[in-house]
């Protein structure tokens, strides 16, 4: 499995990447899943991927073929809008499937090829999709800033919480790690290097782009502090009355806590009650 995530926001984009792979629990490996194509000053394309490797890869591949071996008329360097590379990608995904959705589906392994696509052409704003195996996609805007693939619900909480149009691009940057360390804790599908680009928009090139690796310094820091700091915040939240409060007296007849009237609860008969 995978988790990747894109942000977009109003200064740029952020873009993120785990790298593990399995085939089962005793066929681990590492794999990068962030694939970018850059012309500095006219374009720059990001594609995160997720599900089947040989799927993905075979997408990459005519991509790239498509637009550096045998051009196409519409490439990846023609496209004239960030939409028309997410068709792009799309009609990609869908050539790949016909190709071999009919060999996968009498086995274990179906077709799976998702993607987020995040980038800049010149003369547009900073752009994210996200295209999904079937060859749709949805877009990015005001009040879905962020956009998810594979292992997600373990990241979600705190992207909900932290991420709008305003974030500030290092914020997010933040954000986004941490939304990753929550997810490898919670499964273990889901593994370092963690490959990550900053983009600043109109830059019209990448400038900040890291990996974060096992034992990476920085990451180890955040994760520890992030850590602490939700325990502490833990800590500091105000016990319900039950455990700081008053008891309620009993009552004269059953020497039990008197039940407000709004608060009781429909019960079944006693055993033996009739």
């Amino acid at each position: 499995m995978t988790y990747c995530v894109g942000a977009l926001l109003d200064g740029g984009l952020v873009l993120a990447s785990d790298s593990r792979t399995n085939a089962g629990v005793d066929n681990i490996a590492k794999f990068c899943k962030m694939t970018v194509f850059e012309r500095v000053g006219a374009r720059v394309l990001t594609l995160l991927s997720s599900g089947n490797l040989a799927g993905t890869q075979a997408v990459i591949s005519v991509l790239r073929q498509r637009a550096e071996v045998e051009p196409s008329p519409i490439n990846l360097w023609t496209a004239r809008t960030m939409f028309d590379v997410a068709v792009l990608v799309s009609d990609a995904v869908r050539d790949i499937e016909r190709r071999d959705g009919p060999f996968l589906a009498g086995g274990p392994i179906s077709f799976n090829a998702s993607f987020i696509l995040g980038g800049q052409i010149k003369g547009e704003p900073p752009r994210l999709f996200r295209i999904y195996a079937e060859g749709n996609f949805i877009e990015a805007g005001d009040e879905t800033p962020f956009l998810q693939t594979g292992e997600a619900k373990y990241g979600k909480p705190i992207m909900d919480r932290v991420i709008t149009r305003a974030t500030k691009l290092a914020d997010a940057t933040k954000c986004v790690l941490v939304s990753f360390d929550s997810t490898m804790r919670s499964n273990l599908s889901v593994g370092m290097p963690i490959d990550l680009i900053c983009y600043e928009r109109d830059s019209l090139a990448v400038r900040f782009r890291h990996r974060f690796d096992v034992g990476d310094p920085y990451f180890t820091s955040l994760s520890r502090d992030w850590s602490a700091g939700v325990r502490k915040v833990f800590r500091d939240l105000p016990d319900l009355d039950w455990f700081g409060g008053p008891v309620p007296p009993p009552t004269a007849a059953s020497g039990k806590p008197e039940e407000a009237p709004g608060d009781l609860l429909e019960r079944s008969p006693e055993p033996g009650s009739g």
